[in-house]
């Protein structure tokens, strides 16, 4: 056959395959299909002997029946589910045929599987549907304009503000209405429940902002919560553990659960004593627990009950030198110590109570300038002694503070020397008269006669020029007359009057009133006697 001959026949073959495909082909395909025109590509979208494309149709849009096997989407909705692929999307009517015809205004979005909420309900289509947003390429040719590839996760759409540290359920804390606040968070959900003032806490206090992959993020994971002290300083030191609630509550850091386990003994002031019982506010009066309190010294919480009288070159001691905190008395203030004193105690004043001298009144005086016995006692010998015996009303000339009654005055330094029997004497003896039932002192006022205190009991037989000398015939030792001596008498003994007894010749007198014996006679002739 010629070249003319096959040139001729091919030409022949192209005009009746063109004139078949015509009478076969209902119409020309739009313009995505064009590429599938002409009778050896037939077989593409159609099944031979069957008008039935849907399974076509998938095979090449292999993202439509990704979805619709995952039931997603709105191909995989009640609206569209079970329908053949040609019932909404015709062909053979031309290049110009829209293929999809898709309302937007219209459109029903929670067929897609995506029910439009909160803020998501008042944007336009186009802020969500855009390249950059779009999952996955749902067409050979990447057609532009395409609603598909859109995931339904938040993170599909958002930026993940958390960079991965929490969960990427991001409706377990949002809703759609706005990011924040994060409505559906509950903090009570967690494993650290806000009670107290920790509600009123701004998130930021405890959860930290900070740079991830050079972005500020928000830390909500991994914030240590095992103690207090994870978050709140340790003002204590440690000095109490680091278990804050045994003390503390969350309504208020000063609120102390001073009922429970707090040791105060474990504070630089342990509690002893009368302190325990004290109630918490008597000390921490502003009701501020944790404010330091001064406590060096007594009188940081007392008063000086005795008013600076203790002060000493102008320093005050503390009531601790004196007192414990098991009670103001008794006093730990020892003798010992008294005897460091002006004041030196010394017998009998050992034993005598401090209020004896110190409380004269109704307070305490413990300013006691005065050192003399008369400051306190009272000087009973006022007036009836001579001064020069007792100068500056010295008791102690004569007293002891053993006892008052233990005397040791040098009466030889007075007119009258203690001799004899009146060594043996005690003053009150001498010096202390009663007379009607009144006891009277005399101690200047007391003459050196011995009928000062003794009865004349020979009636001033021997008065001489109106006094008694009893010394003539007495010592100091006894009554006895061992100094008279009959020789010196008017009448001498002798012969047979040297033996004879006193009362022989000396008898009583004839006075019934005052029976004494006569030793003085008018007549001492023998007829006297004889």
């Amino acid at each position: 056959m010629g070249n003319g001959l096959k040139y001729g026949f091919l030409l022949l073959l192209m005009l009746v395959n063109v004139a078949v495909f015509a009478q076969i082909s209902p119409g020309d395909l739009s313009k995505v299909h064009a590429h599938l025109e002409g009778l050896t590509n037939c077989t593409k979208c159609h099944v031979l002997g069957e008008q039935e494309t849907t399974s076509k149709c998938l095979d090449c849009h292999k993202e439509i029946k990704a979805l619709i096997d995952k039931n997603k989407g709105y191909h995989a909705s009640f609206e569209v589910k079970g329908k053949k692929c040609a019932q909404c999307h015709g062909e053979h009517f031309g290049r110009d045929f829209k293929i999809v015809r898709f309302n937007e205004e219209q459109f029903d979005h929670n067929l897609a599987g995506f029910k439009l909420e909160g803020k998501h309900a008042s944007i336009k289509c186009a802020d969500c549907h855009k390249a950059q947003l779009i999952a996955e390429n749902i067409s050979q040719k990447k057609q532009p304009g395409t609603f598909l590839g859109m995931g339904t996760d938040c993170l599909s759409c958002h930026e993940d503000v958390h960079q991965n540290t929490l969960s990427k359920n991001c409706t377990q804390c949002h809703n759609q209405d706005a990011f924040n606040p994060a409505s559906g968070f509950d903090h009570s959900n967690t494993d650290f429940a806000l009670i107290g003032k920790h509600k009123e806490v701004e998130c930021v206090k405890c959860h930290a902002i900070t740079v991830q992959n050079g972005k500020e993020v928000q830390q909500f994971t991994g914030v240590k919560f095992a103690s207090c002290t994870s978050c709140h300083e340790d003002v204590h030191q440690n000095k109490f553990g680091n278990d804050c609630t045994k003390c503390h509550n969350e309504f208020s850091f000063k609120q102390i659960n001073t009922a429970t386990t707090f040791n105060h003994n474990q504070t630089d002031y342990p509690l002893l004593g009368k302190h325990q019982n004290i109630d918490c506010v008597k000390c921490h009066k502003s009701g501020n627990y944790t404010r330091a309190l001064q406590f060096q010294r007594c009188t940081d919480c007392h008063s000086d009950y005795h008013e600076g009288q203790l002060t000493k070159n102008d320093v005050s001691p503390d009531c601790k030198s004196c007192h414990s905190v098991n009670g103001f008395s008794p006093s730990s203030y020892s003798i010992e110590r008294h005897n460091e004193s002006r004041f030196s105690l010394q017998g009998s004043h050992m034993a005598t109570p401090c209020f004896a001298c110190h409380k004269k009144g109704d307070k305490w005086n413990f300013s006691i300038p005065e050192t003399r016995c008369v400051d306190c006692h009272e000087n009973i010998h006022k007036n009836v002694l001579d001064q020069k015996y007792m100068p500056e009303s010295d008791c102690k000339v004569c007293h002891h503070v053993e006892a008052w009654k233990q005397i040791e005055f040098d009466h030889k330094i007075t007119a009258f020397k203690l001799l004899g029997k009146h060594a043996e004497q005690t003053c009150r003896d001498c010096h202390f008269r009663k007379t009607n039932g009144i006891v009277k002192q005399q101690f200047s006022a007391l003459g050196e006669s011995c009928e000062n205190c003794h009865k004349d009991i020979h009636f001033n037989q021997f008065e001489v020029l109106g006094k008694n000398d009893c010394a003539r015939c007495h010592t100091f030792n006894n009554w006895r007359p061992d100094k008279f001596n009959h020789d010196d008498a008017r009448f001498k003994l002798d012969g047979k009057h040297e033996g004879l007894q006193c009362v022989v010749c000396h008898k009583s007198s004839d006075d019934l009133i005052r029976n004494y014996v006569v030793y003085k006679f008018e007549d001492i002739s023998c007829k006297s006697c004889h």
